[in-house]
């Protein structure tokens, strides 16, 4: 996996562009190239986390932005098919969504790809060869039998790794009644679950 010097941005959503989000972050307010995908995910003043990448050459330098730690995995990987630049991949992520990427890559389905804007049919099959696998983990099949899919959704949505928000909800568990009615339940549990993931 390629490295990341910021790893991710808090601060105020001041405001949104087709392709990038503007955030204010202390006294710096960061211009973000992002997916358009990832960029509807945040409301303008609100509060928001931006998982980044920053591009560096000698001749230009941009940050990116992803919604989540998946998304930004997801275009790390893009950029190591070959012909797919950080443009690229940002367009590719734009022109469809995370759960379409990964089961097209995964089924071999070069036209679904193919209907992406920009997307032709030569990079199409590159990226089935180099990625097919890559993006739809173990750790995503593992999670899928967790009684607690909805949770697990939200914590992966805050940027928690999958497997370690399922783990956290299970170890919450032995802490939560299991008489509580439902709902209560679920909120304990979540909210012992982010004590567990952030080691408090």
């Amino acid at each position: 996996m390629l490295k990341t010097m910021f790893n991710s941005i808090r601060g105020i959503v001041s405001a949104k562009k087709s392709d990038a989000l503007f955030v204010f972050s202390g006294d710096i307010e960061w211009d973000i190239a992002m997916p358009a995908n990832d960029i509807q995910e945040f409301a303008l003043n609100g509060e928001c986390r931006v998982f980044t990448w920053l591009y560096h050459r000698e001749d230009q330098m941009r940050l990116y932005g992803f919604a989540s730690v998946r998304r930004r995995d997801a275009f790390l990987e893009l950029l190591k098919v070959e012909g797919i630049g950080p443009k690229g991949a940002i367009k590719i992520l734009s022109g469809i969504s995370q759960e379409d990427l990964e089961k097209a890559l995964e089924n071999g389905d070069i036209a679904r790809l193919e209907a992406v804007p920009g997307l032709g049919k030569k990079t199409a099959q590159k990226m089935v060869l180099a990625l097919k696998g890559k993006l739809v983990q173990e750790q995503d099949i593992s999670v899928s039998s967790s009684p607690y899919n909805d949770l697990v959704e939200a914590l992966a949505a805050m940027g928690y790794d999958r497997r370690a928000a399922a783990d956290a909800l299970a170890k919450a568990e032995s802490s939560v009644g299991s008489d509580l009615p439902e709902k209560e339940r679920e909120k304990l549990l979540f909210q012992e679950a982010i004590i567990n993931l952030s080691g408090a």
